[in-house]
């Protein structure tokens, strides 16, 4: 392989990812759009694949680049991708009387989430089994929380982290007064 031949192999799976990403498209949506299955377009970012010229062409439109400039050299720029808390997408559950921020990136929804919930006194958001395998990690920040895990049950204190099961019924609820917690769930 030439030199040039590499380059457009490492260069390529990330310039799909960012096209990707820019757009706050999932894997699943520029699957749909393009023909393409999810678990090609995934190889091809990760570098695990080459595509092909008419796979790379349907990518392209699908995502609306330039697929000339996807090859393109360009200067490597360090950058931060920062949210400001006043585009932060907020769901307000008035029935478990919670506020819940959604802190990551709407490209990760059913692979790796971040939350930070506000609950009033009384609340508790109670959720049904997700897919197999998926764990959860809460961390309390203030107040106090009751978390049920299918039939475990603890008493969290602010500073106190919990990771447990949550492809079986859980909740997260604030008995004795306002709570806050940061939330991650990892699915498998």
């Amino acid at each position: 392989m030439t030199d040039t031949t590499d380059d457009i192999l490492t260069l390529l799976p990330a310039r799909l990812k960012e096209a990707r990403r820019a757009q706050g498209l999932s894997l699943e949506a520029v699957a749909n759009l393009s023909g393409v299955s999810r678990s090609m377009v995934s190889q091809i970012e990760r570098g695990e694949s080459s595509p092909t010229i008419a796979t790379l062409w349907n990518l392209t439109r699908a995502l609306q680049v330039d697929f000339a400039g996807l090859l393109e050299a360009s200067e490597t720029v360090d950058r931060i991708d920062v949210l400001r808390a006043r585009d932060v997408p907020v769901i307000d559950s008035k029935a478990a009387q919670c506020t819940i921020a959604i802190l990551s990136p709407p490209e990760d929804v059913g692979g790796h989430e971040v939350y930070d919930i506000s609950f009033a006194a009384g609340g508790a958001l109670i959720s049904q089994p997700h897919a197999p395998g998926t764990r959860e990690q809460l961390t309390v920040l203030e107040g106090t929380v009751v978390l049920t895990s299918g039939t475990a049950e603890d008493r969290l204190s602010p500073g106190d982290t919990a990771r447990y099961a949550a492809d079986v019924s859980h909740a997260i609820a604030a008995p004795g007064g306002a709570a806050r917690v940061f939330l991650i769930v990892k699915n498998s």
